[in-house]
């Protein structure tokens, strides 16, 4: 068999490719977006049963002492991310492998024939970005020490969860981390993450797209190697999201899967991981893609309402869903291919209807962070109008834990969150310590 290998490319279609090693964002030729690109000729030379088996082999409880890669989802998928990669490069906590849970509750109280949430916020830093950025980490680790990265630091623009996740994989590595924050716009379990594990944080007074800006230049002037999912490594862990789904479903896929999208990555990054599948043979079918958008960051609903082929950047508002607010999303053209492919549809969950899909969902046992919340209600008012049909199969993607959103669960319950109902709202109730009364209490 030949070794797989894999390159950048544009996602445009220039002829252009360039090594994964190589500190390079966009295609030098028209400025668009890279992808990354597999030698699919090697790949097909095994066959999906194959592949199938030898992905099965590798997901199991405990891994054999001697691999690098212990129990990571991503490294156990390693030919179809970073195949070149040795194993002393890699830099896993063990990433991947998520549960896929069976809603069946909540299912029944919104009407799906079947609701399952894969849980990706299971993860070391609570997100599912540890996906991705254990491939770019690991990446830039080989890159080092061959001599093909020199920037001082590894450096992202984030609202949180891509901030945490950098940090902790470059302390794994033992690289230095620089991460641009808005100030004021993360929550506090996000702002000491990045702390914690020893990165420099810049709190800048702007949005994420301003951060975003400043750290673009950064790289540009090469003071950074950038890990935002301009950069396609990170596309590439997070596609095994698609592959775990199909993976956990007997190698068949769901009908539907709704995915919260701020830059619209992740939205890719699924696309890239079932198209794969299904190339070579692994699966047979495509399902259908949700994007799911708070209304107050919804750049890409307003484009698809519109029927634009190219999305317009807007001003992003506040939004209890934090790591989505942003109005100029970097992988929007990525997103709108995989929308074509997938034969998907955009939806918009006010602060209302995430909050309430939240606590809804918690009531059935899920604890869900606002940006599940969001494809929860997205995904709820596509089952109302019968565009999920009463009988099919719908996969929810939890993208972080929501452990990382105390202040907006209490402020939830508490009924402090602004313009947003609570009917669901669960207060601690004051009593004396007196049987009695705790008795008489209850009874009433």
């Amino acid at each position: 068999m030949k070794t797989p290998s894999a390159t950048f490319r544009c996602f445009r279609g220039c002829p252009d490719t360039f090594p994964l090693t190589q500190a390079i964002y966009r295609c030098p030729s028209c400025n668009g977006l890279l992808e990354v690109a597999h030698d699919m000729g090697a790949l097909r030379a095994t066959s999906g049963e194959a592949w199938r088996a030898l992905f099965d082999s590798r997901w199991a409880p405990a891994m054999p002492r001697a691999t690098t890669t212990p129990g990571s989802g991503v490294w156990s998928k390693r030919e179809w991310v970073a195949p070149e990669i040795p194993d002393d490069a890699i830099v896993t906590t063990g990433e991947g492998m998520t549960p896929l849970y069976p809603a069946r509750r909540l299912a029944a109280e919104l009407g799906f024939g079947e609701l399952l949430v894969k849980q990706c916020g299971t993860t070391h830093t609570g997100s599912f970005k540890d996906l991705g950025m254990t491939v770019l980490v690991s990446v830039v680790n080989h890159a080092i020490r061959i001599g093909d990265v020199k920037a001082r630091a590894i450096a992202c623009a984030s609202t949180g969860d891509t901030s945490a996740a950098l940090a902790a994989y470059g302390a794994a590595a033992g690289l230095p981390v620089v991460v641009l924050l808005p100030r004021g716009m993360v929550s506090v379990a996000q702002l000491v993450q990045p702390l914690a594990h020893g990165a420099k944080v810049l709190a800048l007074e702007t949005d994420f797209d301003g951060c975003m800006a400043v750290v673009r230049e950064l790289a540009s002037r090469g003071l950074v190697y950038l890990a935002n999912s301009m950069n396609p490594l990170r596309i590439e862990g997070q596609k095994t999201v698609a592959l775990e789904i199909a993976q956990q479903l007997g190698w068949t896929v769901p009908d539907w899967v709704v995915i919260p999208s701020g830059n619209l990555g992740n939205s890719a990054a699924l696309y890239a991981g079932f198209a794969m599948a299904k190339e070579l043979g692994v699966i047979d079918r495509l399902p259908r893609l949700c994007i799911a958008q708070a209304a107050k960051a919804n750049p890409m609903y307003r484009a698809f309402v519109a029927g634009h082929a190219e999305v317009a950047p807007v001003v992003a508002e506040a939004t209890q869903a934090s790591a989505i607010r942003i109005g100029n999303p970097v992988s929007a053209p990525r997103a709108m291919a995989a929308l074509r492919a997938m034969n998907g549809v955009v939806e918009e969950a006010t602060e209302a209807e995430l909050s309430d899909a939240c606590a809804r969902a918690d009531r059935t046992g899920l604890y869900a962070d606002p940006h599940t919340g969001v494809a929860i209600a997205c995904a709820r008012k596509l089952r109302d109008r019968g565009v999920i049909g009463s009988g099919e199969r719908v996969v929810v993607v939890s993208t972080a834990s929501a452990l990382k959103f105390t202040e907006f669960k209490l402020g939830y319950h508490e009924s402090k969150l602004e313009g947003v109902p609570t009917p669901l709202a669960n207060v601690p109730v004051p009593l004396p310590p007196d049987v009695d009364v705790v008795a008489d209490h209850l009874t009433r």
